[in-house]
């Protein structure tokens, strides 16, 4: 009787021994997933460069301009037409001329001035138009009826500037700021002229 406890006692013990094991090795074990190794990829950093401006320097061209030319300079010669020089004062008021003729030559201008003398009796057209300077005498006004003292030309003929003179056929001409002189450089004779004075000698 005893032997039958015994033997019923061990196989409890067994028995309680198996459950344990099965409840031990069926037991649920939480699984704890190590850390992913996988990483997520990196973020695209897109970097964009603004491009860089090219400036192109040139050099500025060369000004192409031409300096204005001199002034011209004052006649100081006038080449003789027909064996006579002519030429006006500076403002044109006078026309003057050098004029060799068969039978004397003169230098002389016309224009109006003042005073002028009376006229003489021998004198029946316009007087005291100009004076002239021959190579007889001293100077007297003119008594003629039309321009002597001219090249004929379309216009009056080049002025000769303050300052500057004429040298011809004996004559010296001079233009001054007090008008216009001619002289006889072998007798001393002669006169100037302006629009309101005059002198002769």
């Amino acid at each position: 009787m005893v032997d039958k406890r015994l033997a019923a006692a061990a196989v409890l013990a067994v028995s309680a021994l198996l459950t344990a094991c099965g409840s031990e090795s069926g037991a649920e074990v939480a699984v704890t997933s190590p850390p992913s190794t996988t990483s997520a990829p990196a973020a695209t950093t897109t970097t964009t460069v603004a491009p860089v401006p090219v400036t192109t320097t040139e050099a500025p061209l060369p000004t192409t301009t031409e300096p204005a030319p001199p002034p011209p300079m004052p006649q100081t010669t006038y080449a003789p037409l027909q064996g006579a020089y002519y030429f006006s004062s500076p403002d044109g008021q006078f026309q003057c001329g050098i004029v060799t003729l068969p039978s004397r030559t003169e230098a002389g201008c016309q224009g109006a001035t003042a005073p002028v003398p009376p006229r003489p009796e021998s004198c029946m057209i316009s007087w005291g138009n100009g004076i002239r300077v021959t190579n007889e005498g001293a100077a007297e006004f003119m008594c003629s009826g039309g321009a002597v003292y001219t090249s004929g030309g379309a216009t009056i003929d080049p002025p000769l500037e303050v300052g500057q003179q004429i040298v011809g056929d004996g004559y010296t001409c001079i233009s001054a700021a007090d008008g216009i002189s001619c002289n006889n450089d072998e007798t001393g004779h002669g006169f100037r002229i302006a629009a309101d004075s005059n002198e002769t000698f």
